[in-house]
């Protein structure tokens, strides 16, 4: 998978340690149980921290996080675990055998929608360093909750066979609409769509973050290959509501926009009928 060290597929490293919030402010947009229970696909998922925020914080039951840079990828699963280590362990489980009174048992703990913010990073980083990340849970009891509810897989989504099916696709992935234009054209953008809806169930939305054209121009400065590309597009994203909904979503539902600087950016909904 992607390698190259340009980002040409915006496959930006270390985007999130440039970001002014550790959580993303593109949420806050959304309903607080718009996540609750769902299952998520989130493409173009970087270093993950979207995708566990959306498991750990807002409740959904399964989250797949897919990118085409694996170094990326790695990140990601070391973020899941990092987090689930500065996680507030609710509950102490101790366990002693007869012939061992040192044999202890630790479970963390199920969190519900009433639990403090706080809770999420109750430990300092200081302590993995210090001591080490936490092991992620291998009991089946934890299914359905983080960590275990986040899986990571690097591929070229495009690309792979269709498979699963989720409630909810997001690509906010660092303006992944536009990488994908620039990368595979205007065939490539209509695929995308045609791809997010079929694994979509039957009501499922798709979460987009739309670009501007006027952001093509220095994105495809990057590589010979994406201006050389961009000089065949006839498509712009203006034109993305009419595909979305000729292919089968409903109107676009517009969030509005939230952010600060390069990184204010507009949300739109659209849902499948």
């Amino acid at each position: 998978m992607a390698s190259n060290t340009t980002p040409v597929y915006g496959n930006y490293h270390g985007y999130y340690s440039k970001r002014p919030s550790v959580r993303d402010p593109r949420l806050s947009l959304l309903p607080p149980s718009f996540f609750t229970g769902k299952t998520v696909l989130d493409i173009g998922c970087n270093e993950g921290w979207v995708t566990c925020e959306i498991a750990q914080i807002w409740g959904a039951a399964r989250v797949v996080g897919v990118d085409i840079d694996e170094t990326l990828i790695r990140s990601a699963w070391r973020r899941r675990r990092s987090l689930w280590s500065q996680q507030f362990p609710e509950q102490d489980v101790i366990e002693r055998k007869e012939d061992d009174n040192s044999s202890r048992i630790s479970e963390r703990a199920k969190f519900d929608g009433d639990t403090d913010s706080r809770s999420f990073d109750y430990f300092p980083v200081s302590c993995e360093h210090s001591h080490e990340p936490l092991p992620i849970p291998t009991n089946t009891t934890t299914e359905g909750r983080f960590p275990t509810s986040v899986i990571f897989r690097t591929t070229d989504w495009l690309a792979e066979p269709d498979s699963e099916r989720y409630d909810i696709v997001t690509a906010y992935g660092l303006s992944i609409t536009k990488w994908i234009h620039l990368n595979y054209g205007d065939d490539g953008i209509e695929r995308f769509f045609r791809k997010v809806h079929q694994s979509l169930n039957a009501g499922g939305i798709l979460v987009l973050e739309p670009q501007t054209w006027e952001t093509y121009a220095k994105a495809k400065r990057m590589d010979e290959k994406l201006r050389e590309n961009a000089k065949h597009l006839k498509l712009h994203p203006d034109d993305f509501p009419t595909i979305l909904q000729d292919i089968g979503f409903g109107p676009p539902r517009h969030l509005g926009s939230v952010g600060e600087g390069g990184f204010r950016r507009p949300v739109d909904l659209y849902v499948k009928f």
